[in-house]
């Protein structure tokens, strides 16, 4: 392996001005856009990772001392360094860490309409997130090109040294400050990624939304989340339901309510009427002397049940309508007919047998 000062052609005591003036002479010479052969090529990447090395201190001090280092000074080590030893050193003995790495997991808030919860409903989302380059498809470096092994610790990911310490003499390993504990080095990164294995950019994800969700439900879409650096594995994607209020219908569990106005001679006479339900339309009987605050249950017409089988009622509660504007003629008609009833004057009942408690409670029973 060739010696970092020989690359850059400088002395083993060379002043960090001395190693930067040689490292720009030698990049001007040898960058690509100036000289494209292969050899010049090559040689420049060992330039560049030389004077990565070299400019870094501490990189520096652990080159010099062949990767092993020293005592790191002169008298004892600290308790720090105890400590790593023993609590530290296994971590490192279990190799270099990867780069890839599990993405992060992405939410994304959906809104549907009432109608569409029903039997459930399709949609293709759009998602701003972190995708696998196709440039690199996700190894991080310029097409031709690989990873190369980090000639400080060897591929280990980890540099040991002795630190001299109340128990004597002990080996401490700390991660590699040049790969980072990787064991290898990008020599040549992707330019699209920048190394990353992964850019930003925005895809269709295709959701089957189930019948019966409803505000607050979070569906989970494993591996449809953020790709993951150097081609890791995606996180997953979850999806936040929002139902938004009809003008007309609401909802109570698996059932649909509402309102439906009955003229009053329709309350009196009875009649059959049709509601225009979410999922068409459904005929309505209204029996003669329908009251005010009675409930009509169409029964499987309501909402799909998201865990179970079946759906829910359509419940349907009648206000009974009285006419405020009346023609002389309708006014005598009215007169005539309360003439031959003869009803009895209004009387109060107990507020929870009242019209008022049923209006407030017809919905709940």
């Amino acid at each position: 392996m060739a010696d970092h000062y020989e690359v850059l052609g400088v002395s083993r005591d060379a002043t960090p001005d001395e190693i930067k003036k040689a490292y720009r002479r030698l990049a001007r010479e040898l960058h690509p856009d100036v000289n494209p052969g292969a050899e010049a090529s090559e040689r420049f990447k060992q330039v560049t990772h030389a004077y990565d090395v070299l400019s870094d201190p501490k990189q520096r001090q652990q080159y010099d001392l062949g990767g092993q280092g020293g005592f790191g000074g002169q008298g004892f080590g600290g308790f720090g360094d105890i400590f790593e030893t023993f609590f530290g050193a296994g971590q490192a003995s279990r190799g270099p860490r990867s780069r890839r790495e599990r993405g992060q997991d992405a939410l994304i808030r959906v809104e549907v309409g009432l109608d569409e919860v029903i039997f459930g409903t399709h949609r293709d989302i759009e998602v701003d997130t972190a995708v696998v380059c196709e440039t690199c498809h996700g190894s991080c470096c310029q097409p031709g090109t690989s990873p190369v092994t980090c000639d400080i610790c060897g591929g280990t990911g980890s540099i040991q040294r002795s630190v001299r310490s109340l128990l004597g003499n002990v080996m401490t390993s700390s991660p590699c400050g040049t790969c980072r504990g990787y064991g290898t080095i990008i020599a040549t990164p992707c330019v699209t990624c920048q190394g990353q294995g992964r850019v930003r950019a925005r895809r269709t994800v295709p959701v089957d939304i189930p019948a019966g969700v409803d505000t607050g439900v979070r569906l989970q879409m494993p591996g449809s989340g953020e790709a993951g650096p150097a081609g890791g594995p995606n996180g997953d994607l979850y999806l936040e339901i929002k139902v938004r209020n009809h003008e007309v219908f609401s909802r109570n569990g698996d059932d649909l309510l509402c309102t439906l106005e009955v003229a009053m001679t329709d309350a009196i006479l009875g009649t059959t009427t049709t509601v225009h339900a979410l999922d068409g339309d459904v005929d309505v009987e209204l029996r003669p002397g329908l009251q005010s605050g009675e409930i009509l249950t169409v029964k499987d017409r309501g909402v799909t049940r998201l865990r179970g089988a079946g759906r829910g009622d359509l419940k349907i509660g009648v206000q009974v309508v009285t006419p405020t504007k009346l023609s002389s003629k309708e006014r005598d008609l009215i007169q005539q007919f309360a003439s031959s009833k003869k009803p009895a004057a209004p009387q109060l009942s107990h507020f929870q047998q009242g019209l008022f408690a049923r209006l407030r409670d017809r919905f709940l029973g």
